[in-house]
This record gives structure tokens, C-alpha cells and sequence, in this order.
């Protein structure tokens, strides 16, 4: 939970150590920095900036969210378990600029990835489906909407999906 800058702080005062036990033939300190030292450069691949963006994104900082987010250089290396929250605020952050084609290339990617339960695959199905709605692609829209009833979800997402059906029944008409 560091953002870049922190963690190469933490990284150089913690060489500034390891160097310093490594003279003063402290080897089991001089082991638990390397470790520290190998578990921030680990962090920073497969972890990010991700749980920071999360909370910033839940107080509803936009801008600060992005800003960390962007500070993950690639995300294809965090984790899988990382990577569908990553996508899921990058999609509504650029849902929120009115980038829709990126906001479903984000979308796509986090519905391919494991969230915290089924209620938020379906969310991010519907924003899918609503996305699509807009495009007026009513069989794509309809297929995300039948992938989201599979899914166990909450009585809001439920309304969400009942709401986009009523649109595109009216659409198509």
C-alpha cells in the first residue's frame, strides 16, 4: 500500500541498512532487509498502487485515483486478484470522462478476472450491457444481461438489469 515514490524511499534507506549490517557482519538482520527489500520490488510489480487507488476511489477522489493508477506501468504483471479492481475503476473513471470505448475495453478485461463476489461481476456485466445499449447493439447488451442473471446478485443489480431490459425492449420496438 505504498505509491512509487514511498517504496523507493523505503528501498534505498533499506539498502542504506543491508549495506550497513552486511559490514557489521549482522547476517540475519542483513536477511530479513533482503527479504523487505525483495518484498517491496515484488509489491510494487504484482500489487501496485491498487489498494491506495480503492480507497481514494471510494471517497470518490477521481482525480487521485487515476493518478495512481496510473503509476502501475504495466498491469498485466499485478495479480489477478489486483487486476480486476484495477480495470473496474479505470472503466469508471472513463466512463465518468465519457470515454465509452475505453470504459468497455476496461470493463471487458475486469470481466475476465476474479472480483470479490458475483454481485460485482454483474455490476460490471451491466455496465457492459449498458454501454452496448447506448451503441444500440441490443444483442451484445442482451447477452451481457443473460450472463449477469446466471449470476448471483444483489436486489440493486438485479433493478440495474431489469431497468436496461425495459430499454432495450423499448428500443426495439
Amino acid at each position: 500500500m505504498l505509491t512509487a515514490k514511498a517504496r523507493l524511499t523505503v528501498l534505498i534507506i533499506a539498502a542504506v541498512f543491508l549495506g550497513w549490517t552486511l559490514y557489521q557482519h549482522v547476517y540475519e538482520l542483513s536477511a530479513i532487509l533482503g527479504f523487505g527489500i525483495a518484498y517491496l520490488i515484488y509489491g510494487y510489480f504484482k500489487e501496485g498502487t491498487v489498494v491506495l487507488a480503492a480507497k481514494a476511489y471510494h471517497q470518490e477522489n477521481f482525480s487521485k485515483t487515476e493518478r495512481l493508477l496510473k503509476e502501475i506501468k504495466d498491469p498485466d504483471w499485478l495479480l489477478k486478484s489486483r487486476r480486476g479492481y484495477y480495470e473496474v475503476m479505470y472503466g469508471n473513471i472513463e466512463l465518468k470522462k465519457g470515454n465509452f470505448a475505453e470504459a468497455e475495453r476496461h470493463f471487458q478485461i475486469a470481466s475476465r478476472f476474479p472480483l470479490k463476489n458475483e454481485s460485482e461481476k454483474g455490476l460490471v456485466l451491466t455496465q457492459l450491457a449498458n454501454l452496448n445499449l447506448r451503441k444500440n447493439e441490443f444483442v451484445k447488451a442482451k447477452a451481457y444481461l443473460d450472463t449477469a442473471r446466471e449470476l448471483e446478485v444483489s436486489a440493486r443489480v438485479k433493478s440495474i438489469i431489469e431497468k436496461i431490459e425495459l430499454e432495450i425492449r423499448k428500443a426495439s420496438e
